[in-house]
C-alpha cells in the first residue's frame, strides 16, 4: 500500500522546523543551547530560595511560589521553541557543585512549572524521577532501560515534554542522543513508503509492569500518527519485541519487522541523529511528540556519591497539539495540558 492510498497519513513530506537534520544541529548549536546570564541565574537562584522559605512541597511549585522577575520571558520562548520549533533546547550555566541537590531540583522543577504540570513517571507515582544506574538487569521485561547502564534504543517517553536535569555525568560514556521523528518520516517516504505505512498500524508496546486497573499488560499504538494534521511518534522499540511475548497482542509479520527496522536504521544514522554530553547543571527539555532520545552506555565512577545522576521531568503542555484517542491507553486523559505519565491505581 503506497503513502498515498493508505488512510490516516499525510499525503506529502513534512516541512517543519521540527525536521532538521543531526549533523546540521550539532553544527549550529545556538539553534539549541541557551547558555545562562548571571541575571538568569540569579533569577533562578532567588525564585528558589523564596520557594524553599515557604516550606511548601516540591509537588506543589508553580510560577506564583516561584517566581520569576525576567527569565520566565524566555521559558515562554522555550516554549513555544518545544511545541512549534526544533524541539529540543539546553539551559547551560549553573555551577551544580555551588548548590545542594535540595536547591537545583527546586529551580528543576520550578522552571518546568511554567513550561507545563508534571505528571507521574512511574507506578509509584513519582513526579520527579531519578535516573541512575541501580543495576537492574537490562535484560529483564519488567526492568526500565534507563535504570542500567546499557545503552537505550531512540524512544519517546509517555509525556508531551522531557526535561532532565544533570547532576552528576558518568565516567565515562552517557552521551545524550537526539533524532527528528519527522526527517525520518520524510525519508521513508522518499525511500520506502510501503514500509512507511505499516508504521501507521497499531503495534503492542510492552508496559514493563506498570499495567492501569482493567487494561492489558500492553498497549495498541501506532509509531506514527497522522491526527489534526500533525504527525505524532510514539515509540520504544525494545519495548514492542518485549510485547511479542503476550498472548493477544498482534504478532509482528515480516513486513512490519522491516519497518521497524529501517526506522531504527535511520535514527541511528550518522548523518540524521547529533549527540551532546550534559555537563552537571545542565537542563535539557525535548519534545517528545516530534523527537526521539536516547543515551549511550557508560562506565560510572565506582566511589560513592560520583556515579552518574539526573533528575526527570514529565509534562503535560498546555496549548500543546491534540493526541490521536489511541493515545488513552498510555496518557489515560488525552486532554490537553493534563495528560500523560504512568496511570495505574497507585499513582
Amino acid at each position: 500500500m503506497s503513502v498515498a492510498n493508505k488512510p490516516d497519513m499525510p499525503s506529502h513530506a513534512i516541512d517543519a522546523a521540527s525536521a532538521w537534520v543531526g549533523h546540521e544541529m550539532a553544527a549550529r548549536p545556538s539553534e539549541w543551547l541557551e547558555t545562562l546570564t548571571p541575571d538568569d541565574i540569579e533569577d533562578l537562584e532567588s525564585a528558589s530560595a523564596y520557594f524553599l522559605e515557604l516550606n511548601s512541597d516540591l509537588k506543589d511549585i508553580d510560577r506564583h511560589n516561584f517566581p520569576l522577575r525576567h527569565f520566565d520571558n524566555h521559558l515562554e520562548r522555550l516554549r513555544h521553541k518545544l511545541l512549534h520549533g526544533v524541539g529540543v533546547e539546553v539551559l547551560r550555566g549553573l555551577d551544580a557543585s555551588k548548590y545542594s541537590r535540595e536547591f537545583l531540583s527546586v529551580i528543576f522543577c520550578g522552571v518546568g512549572a511554567y513550561i507545563g504540570s508534571a505528571r507521574s513517571q512511574n507506578s509509584a507515582g513519582d513526579l520527579l524521577g531519578v535516573v541512575r544506574n541501580t543495576g537492574a538487569n537490562a535484560a529483564d521485561t519488567n526492568t526500565r532501560i534507563y535504570q542500567t547502564s546499557a545503552r537505550q534504543t531512540f524512544h519517546t517517553d509517555s509525556a508531551d515534554v522531557v526535561g532532565l536535569l544533570c547532576l552528576r555525568a558518568a565516567k565515562k560514556g552517557g552521551l545524550s542522543l537526539l533524532v527528528s521523528a519527522t526527517t525520518i518520516y520524510n525519508r521513508m517516504r522518499r525511500d520506502c513508503p510501503e514500509l512507511l505505512a505499516l508504521l501507521f498500524d497499531p503495534i503492542a508496546t510492552d508496559r514493563r509492569g506498570e499495567i492501569p486497573e482493567g487494561a492489558k499488560p500492553y498497549m495498541e499504538i501506532p509509531p506514527l500518527s497522522w491526527h489534526a494534521a500533525q504527525l505524532t511518534v510514539f515509540y520504544q522499540r525494545q519495548y514492542i519485541d518485549s510485547a511479542q511475548r503476550f498472548q493477544g497482542a498482534m504478532k509482528l509479520t515480516r513486513e512490519h519487522i522491516a519497518a521497524l527496522n529501517k526506522f531504527d536504521q535511520l535514527a541511528n544514522d550518522p548523518e540524521l541523529y547529533f549527540s551532546m554530553q550534559l555537563e552537571p547543571g545542565d537542563m535539557q527539555f525535548v519534545y517528545n511528540h516530534t523527537q526521539l532520545h536516547d543515551r549511550t552506555g557508560f562506565e560510572d565512577w565506582t566511589e560513592e556519591g560520583k556515579q552518574r545522576l539526573l533528575l526527570r521531568l514529565w509534562l503535560s503542555v498546555p496549548g500543546d497539539r491534540p493526541l490521536p484517542p489511541c493515545f488513552r491507553e498510555r496518557y489515560g486523559s488525552i486532554e490537553i495540558g493534563n495528560r500523560g505519565g504512568i496511570i495505574t491505581r497507585s499513582t
